[in-house]
């Protein structure tokens, strides 16, 4: 039997934006309450259309029925039913610090999952190569600067990663299981960093997909 004091993630393991939400469960000490419920995007009859209308995922589904939905909005109330000033910091710089970081990174794994359905979903005849560049220069773009300066990852100042860190953790993941890893080559800082985090976060390899 269903347990009815369970939220539900509707989810699909590869999504980066999903995983953002669990890892963020997990770091709060609240992956316990929620269950997984996966998604087929494909599925005109999957409820994902009624639970979010825009029909994407996560979409995080309490027990009262109230659905929310993008994971921004998720990991900001996770934050606060936890107690709040966890993931999402109070102090005001901080906050907009971390927020900022969640944002360029959320805006880059936008750019790189336009980048993926170019493919799944256009045939080759009317796949528009100017499109994808653009797209790819976005990520370009914000890999260049998040090398010029990782964010610090100090347990000592922050006994938890912020929710842009996270984001970070998720963005560079995806390019590793989308693009290869290709990201890598040029960018030796960030790759000590993902591994700091990992070391840091062991629900980033539990939340891992083979590519």
């Amino acid at each position: 039997m269903k347990k009815t004091s369970m939220m539900i993630l509707r989810n699909a393991p590869p999504s980066p934006f999903a995983r953002k939400v669990r890892i963020a469960a997990s770091l709060l000490g609240l992956a316990g309450q929620i269950e997984l419920v996966s998604v087929d995007l494909n599925d005109p009859a999957d409820s994902i259309r009624v639970q979010n209308p825009l029909g994407k995922i996560p979409a995080l589904v309490l027990n009262d029925g109230t659905v929310y939905y993008d994971s921004c909005v998720i990991v900001e109330y996770l934050d606060h039913i936890a107690g709040g000033g966890h993931i999402v910091p109070r102090d005001t710089k901080a906050r907009f610090a971390a927020l900022r970081l969640q944002a360029l990174c959320d805006g880059m794994l936008d750019a790189s999952v336009l980048i993926v359905y170019e493919s799944r979903y256009r045939p080759a005849e009317m796949q528009v190569q100017s499109w994808v560049d653009r797209q790819a220069d976005k990520v370009a773009r914000g890999l260049a600067a998040l090398e010029a300066a990782p964010p610090a990852l100090d347990p000592k100042i922050e006994p938890l990663p912020n929710i842009g860190q996270i984001t970070l953790a998720c963005l560079l993941g995806y390019r590793d299981l989308r693009f290869a890893g290709t990201w890598r080559k040029d960018h030796p800082r960030l790759v000590a960093w993902l591994d700091q985090f990992a070391a840091q976060v062991p629900a980033f390899a539990e939340t891992k997909v083979a590519g």
